[in-house]
């Protein structure tokens, strides 16, 4: 009998149920146990920040710089990140929850011990992004940069690659239920052992194994 796969679903997009009214600073800027909800974020810098306990909802972020910000124990939610900057962004026990990250740039960014549940990433540059130890739950990452980036003790659940450059990323001791590779590009990943039982599609299954051969010390002659 043949072995049937089927894709993870897609994520729940975000939900706003309020008016959306525009944010200004400093009324809304980032600080220890900041409530915010409803807002527009618009074109604001919130670069070199350190607070925790931050809690957003149904907000919506247009080319915000969180450049250098470092954020604990904090929750985003029902948010759209479009166009935005978290390059060098440090995260710890960091929440993001049914949004959407379209157009953005992680570079070098830290989101390790993290939670990520009916997330969408697009579009987006994420070299060398930290995601470890990290549990994802129904994300979607479509057309992104991922090159370099770290999933090492990640827990994936129900994610999918759709697109991404993830050569030379790096998955060792990574957990895995669900997780589809759909025409990545996977030269040089680490921890290609660990990816047993994703799901590959198109050339990355080739790119994979030279990687698997690689890590089982076979040496592939032209």
């Amino acid at each position: 009998m043949a072995l049937v796969t089927t894709r993870p679903k897609d994520p729940a997009a975000p939900r706003f149920q309020v008016a959306l009214r525009p944010a200004s600073m400093p009324d809304h800027n980032l600080e220890d146990d900041a409530t915010f909800k409803g807002l527009q974020f618009s074109g604001l810098s919130l670069t070199g920040k350190s607070a925790e306990a931050v809690e957003i909802e149904q907000s919506t972020f247009d080319g915000v710089r969180f450049t250098g910000t470092h954020l604990v124990r904090s929750v985003l939610a029902h948010c759209a990140f479009q166009t935005c900057d978290f390059a060098s962004v440090r995260t710890q026990d960091v929440s993001l929850l049914r949004s959407t990250v379209t157009g953005c740039r992680l570079t070098g960014s830290s989101w390790s011990n993290g939670n990520f549940r009916d997330m969408l990433f697009e579009g987006t540059r994420g070299d060398s992004t930290l995601f470890r130890y990290s549990k994802l739950k129904t994300v979607l990452f479509r057309d992104c940069n991922l090159t370099g980036a770290d999933f090492q003790f990640a827990e994936l659940r129900e994610v999918r690659f759709e697109k991404c450059d993830l050569t030379g990323a790096q998955f060792a001791n990574v957990s895995l239920h669900r997780t589809y590779f759909d025409n990545c590009t996977l030269l040089d990943v680490g921890g290609a052992a660990s990816l047993a039982g994703a799901t590959v599609q198109g050339t990355g299954a080739m790119e994979l194994a030279l990687s698997l051969a690689r890590e089982a010390g076979i040496v592939i002659e032209p």
